[in-house]
C-alpha cells in the first residue's frame, strides 16, 4: 500500500475544505458590506421596508452579476481565473439575499396578500379584488420565478449534487444561470424604471441606480460578446492548425 497517497488524500480535502470556507466567509462579508452600503448611502431616505428590502435586492443583483460575469472574464483575462471558484458561492449568496427581499417584501408590503403581491387591490364596493396595478403584478411574478431558478441552482451549486446529478444533468441544471440573468435584468428594469411613474399618485425622484445599473447591463453584454469572440477565435486557430498538421506530407 502506498502510504504517501493514502495520507495525500485526507490532507487534500482538507486544504479543499478550508479554501471552500473561507470563499463562504469572503462572499459572506461581501454581501453585508453591500447591504450596509445600499441601506446607509442609496435607499436612506426611504421608510425601513423599503430601504431594507431594495438594500438587500439590490446586493442580490451585484453578486449575481459577479457570479454570472466571472465566466467570460476568465476567458478573456487568464489571471482571472482564480476567481473561478467562487461562482458558487457568490450565487448561492445572492439567492439568500432575494429571498430576504422577497420575505420583506411579502411581510411588509403586501402584508401576506398573495393577491397584492400579483397587482391586485380588494375593492370595497364590489367586495371583489380588481386589477390595480398590472405592471407590479408582472414585476413580482418574474421576481417569483427568478427566486425559483435561483433556488434550484443553489440547490446544485455543490460537488454532491455533481456527483449525484453527473456532469451532464449538472451543467445542464447550472445552464439557468443565463435565463436567471434576464429574468433578474427584467424585473429590478420594472421597478427601476417603470413602477413608480403613476398618473394617480405622486411621482418620487428617480432611483438613483437607474444609471449605475443600465452601464452594468451593457458591461456585461460587452464582456460576454468580447468572450464568445475570442473563444470562437481560439476553436477556429486550433481547427486550422488540426487541418495543416493531418495534410503535411509523412
Amino acid at each position: 500500500m502506498n502510504t504517501t497517497t493514502s495520507t495525500a488524500a485526507p490532507q487534500q480535502l482538507r486544504v479543499s475544505r478550508r479554501a471552500t470556507l473561507w470563499r463562504h466567509v469572503i462572499v459572506v462579508a461581501l454581501a453585508a458590506a453591500l447591504v450596509g452600503i445600499f441601506a446607509q448611502y442609496v435607499h436612506g431616505q426611504w421608510s425601513a421596508m423599503h430601504k431594507w428590502n431594495r438594500a438587500f435586492g439590490d446586493a442580490s443583483l451585484v453578486l449575481v452579476t459577479l457570479s454570472f460575469g466571472i465566466g467570460p472574464l476568465s476567458r478573456i483575462y487568464r489571471r482571472s481565473v482564480r476567481l473561478v471558484p467562487y461562482r458558487r458561492e457568490l450565487g448561492i449568496y445572492a439567492f439568500v439575499l432575494a429571498l430576504v427581499h422577497g420575505i420583506i417584501i411579502l411581510v411588509g408590503w403586501v402584508e401576506f396578500d398573495l393577491m397584492r403581491l400579483f397587482g391586485f387591490e380588494f375593492h370595497p364596493q364590489l367586495q371583489r379584488y380588481v386589477m390595480f396595478q398590472s405592471g407590479f403584478g408582472l414585476g413580482n411574478a418574474i421576481g417569483i420565478l427568478a427566486l425559483v431558478l435561483a433556488l434550484l441552482l443553489a440547490a446544485t451549486s455543490s460537488d454532491f449534487a455533481l456527483r449525484k446529478l453527473g456532469a451532464s444533468g449538472w451543467k445542464f441544471i447550472q445552464m439557468g444561470a443565463l435565463p436567471l440573468w434576464w429574468l433578474t435584468v427584467a424585473h429590478v428594469a420594472y421597478f427601476l424604471y417603470a413602477h413608480f411613474l403613476s398618473f394617480h399618485r405622486q411621482t418620487p425622484d428617480p432611483n438613483p441606480l437607474q444609471i449605475p445599473f443600465a452601464i452594468l447591463v451593457v458591461a456585461v453584454l460587452i464582456l460576454r460578446t468580447t468572450s464568445y469572440v475570442r473563444t470562437v477565435r481560439s476553436q477556429n486557430r486550433r481547427a486550422q492548425r488540426g487541418n495543416t498538421s493531418d495534410s503535411a506530407p509523412a
